[in-house]
């Protein structure tokens, strides 16, 4: 209850910054949070190592329940997640279109970001991609007040998002069977907390800058 109460506060401060309104930031929390539910399968490879299940993976501070059973030959499904991947590029290409100007300088953040998290992720076996939750939002606020420090808001949620979701999972695909994980879902578990929270916290910290 803390968390959504949180949400519904930070979270709506945030988004008032980039042009939505209570109501319309409330449809995007709660179709984030019940999409972060939805995997929808686009491929699969298959494992080269063997899939373990139920045991506790610690990375970044953060538990992880994974598979115990070993199969032989196990598949990876590659999937992609509809609130940590769909919706945020949405929001994200909706808020350029308001932006035009904007544009190079949320490419150019997008860029770092991803760069910088891409450094920061850790394939987990048995788990699949995991990001930090707080650095990336950090690098975030701090590439967009040097990108654009009169009005950096919308390049900090953008390059944070988009930043996290390239930088984590698509720079990361490569090899993805290699960790023996059921799903590796694109914005799914292990990244979608840097996914939406990187975007939040990126705008409500550059004020602070």
């Amino acid at each position: 209850m803390i968390i959504v109460l949180l949400l519904l506060s930070l979270g709506d401060i945030a988004f008032e910054r980039i042009g939505f309104n209570s109501i319309e930031y409330l449809l995007i929390l709660w179709g984030t949070l019940l999409g972060s539910m939805i995997n929808v399968p686009v491929g699969e490879v298959k494992s080269a190592e063997p899939r373990v299940a139920v045991q506790e993976v610690k990375v970044f501070g953060l538990y992880y329940r994974v598979p115990t059973v070993v199969y032989k030959q196990a598949i990876t499904v590659v999937a992609v997640n509809i609130g940590g991947a769909v919706i945020p590029i949405f929001v994200s290409g909706y808020v350029l279109v308001s932006h035009t100007a904007l544009i190079p300088s949320a490419l150019l953040g997008t860029i770092a970001v991803a760069v910088m998290v891409h450094l920061m992720a850790r394939k987990v076996k048995g788990v699949g991609i995991v990001t930090p939750s707080f650095l990336p939002p950090l690098v975030a606020a701090v590439v967009s007040y040097l990108l654009v420090p009169g009005s950096p808001a919308v390049v900090a949620y953008v390059s944070g998002t988009l930043g996290t979701l390239v930088g984590a999972d698509l720079t990361n695909l490569r090899g993805i069977g290699n960790l023996g994980a059921p799903m590796a879902s694109i914005g799914g578990a292990g990244t979608f907390d840097g996914v939406f929270l990187t975007g939040i916290v990126a705008v409500l910290l550059v004020p602070l800058l």
